[in-house]
């Protein structure tokens, strides 16, 4: 069967099926076809045990976790300690709204939560600051994309999971410094759109006692990532466990310190979360057995094959999977592109001296650049359903900041030291 059923995939993607099924499906009718259907039994194991592993309840914990700090009001104190600090300059709103991404990141870190949460207020109150709704939906959805680099990171879990020679603490210390420098290329591109627009301050500027109240009023919030990351880093809790400790922690805050969340909310957070997670872990289960049927039919092996045929020097074929993952971005979601390309291509590049976090590291990054990437970017149709404007015209706004996102990307793949200096600093990386 080999590859045959890659292609019936890729049919059933482009006729509208949806991912989970199409991963299915694609197998399914490449055994019918091929009239080897001894291999249903196995297709229908992958999925389960796809899904049943320890290390994926952390999916589930984090998505609480984010929709109980969405929820609870948290994103509001972001948005005001943001604006205290640069606030005042050109196209203030636009800076903030990028540096509430990468505060929320180590909250929640998940591109669709901080869509919604931030989204929700940051749109209409950029819109009434004299920005076009598009282009404030377009910053939105650019800079929630920082959300699964930054740590702590639910791809990067997913990839832990089906890649157990990276760790978690090393991709997650891997994901610091690319984070940062997307979060610093969004808003040079937001800074020249500013300035080309005339867009205006939020705010005059606030003086450092103002600084204080504001760093005060997000300060729980703020030490969330420090708890959670001084924990698995320390090595004091595992990924796994700090997830629950975030759930648990956002819980209490929300609650008992900012009293932004009510009791009677909490069926509602969890039935959501829940939702969210359901729909993610099957997810997981398909793409991992379509990962396994790969293995099986030998269609790992035919690609192995192709690529190293094209070229034997890595730097070439980085930039090459660079662009087809691009590519892959615009059809797929970050979980199942990484589920399905990570057990194929980590190898190749692991045998040609690619050190495997770093591979990690670009192969996170490109994946949740395709979360912004049209025609199937979620966090686009997430942006666009809270702005009440087309994809189609939040797409025209987004495309610089996403020129802006691709320039890092090949930074980081060709600058290996951006993304190792610090999982080595801290001794998970030789």
């Amino acid at each position: 069967m080999s590859l045959a059923f890659v292609v019936y995939f890729l049919i059933l993607l482009f006729i509208g099926v949806p991912v989970v099924f199409a991963l299915l499906l694609g197998p399914g009718a490449g055994m019918i076809l091929e009239e080897q259907t001894n291999y249903f039994k196995l297709l229908h194991s992958a999925v389960y045990t796809g899904m049943d592993n320890f290390p994926l309840m952390a999916v589930p914990f984090f998505m609480l976790a984010g929709e109980i700090m969405n929820r609870g009001g948290i994103a509001l104190r972001l948005v005001e300690f943001s604006k205290s600090l640069i606030g005042h300059i050109r196209g203030g709103l636009a800076h903030v709204n990028i540096l509430c991404s990468i505060l929320f990141a180590g909250l929640s870190g998940s591109a669709v939560a901080d869509t919604s949460a931030l989204g929700s207020m940051l749109i209409p109150a950029m819109e009434k600051n004299g920005y076009s709704r598009r282009f404030a939906a377009a910053v939105t959805a650019a800079s929630s994309v920082i959300g699964p680099i930054i740590p702590p990171s639910g791809i990067m879990i997913l990839y832990a999971f089906i890649l157990p020679n990276v760790s978690v603490a090393a991709l997650f210390a891997a994901g610091f410094i690319p984070g940062i420098l997307v979060g610093m290329a969004l808003m040079f591109i937001a800074h020249i759109i500013a300035k080309k627009r005339n867009y205006a301050p939020a705010n005059p500027r606030v003086p450092w006692r103002g600084k204080a109240v504001a760093f005060r009023g997000a300060f729980l919030p703020l030490l969330t990532p420090v708890i959670l990351l001084g924990g698995i880093l320390g090595g004091v809790f595992t990924p796994t466990e700090a997830s629950a400790v975030a759930a648990a922690y956002a819980l209490v805050v929300s609650v008992f310190f900012l009293r932004t969340l009510k009791w009677r909310e909490l069926p509602e957070v969890i039935f959501r979360s829940t939702l969210t997670s359901g729909g993610v872990l099957l997810l997981v289960g398909a793409s991992v057995a379509f990962a396994r049927m790969l293995v099986i039919t030998g269609a790992d092996r035919e690609v192995e094959d192709a690529v190293l045929s094209i070229s034997q020097n890595p730097l070439v074929l980085l930039f090459l999977f660079n662009i087809m993952m691009l590519i892959v971005g615009m059809i797929l979601d970050a979980g199942p592109a990484l589920l399905i390309f990570g057990p194929i291509f980590a190898p190749i590049f692991t045998d040609l001296g690619v050190d495997p976090v770093h591979f990690a590291a670009v192969m996170c990054v490109n994946a949740t650049i395709g979360l912004a990437t049209p025609p199937v970017g979620l966090v686009l149709f997430v942006a666009a359903g809270i702005s009440r404007e087309t994809v189609g015209a939040i797409v025209k706004e987004i495309l610089p900041f996403i020129a802006a996102q691709i320039v890092v990307l090949f930074l980081m793949t060709y600058i290996p030291a951006l993304s190792l200096t610090l999982p080595r600093a801290l001794g998970f990386v030789q």
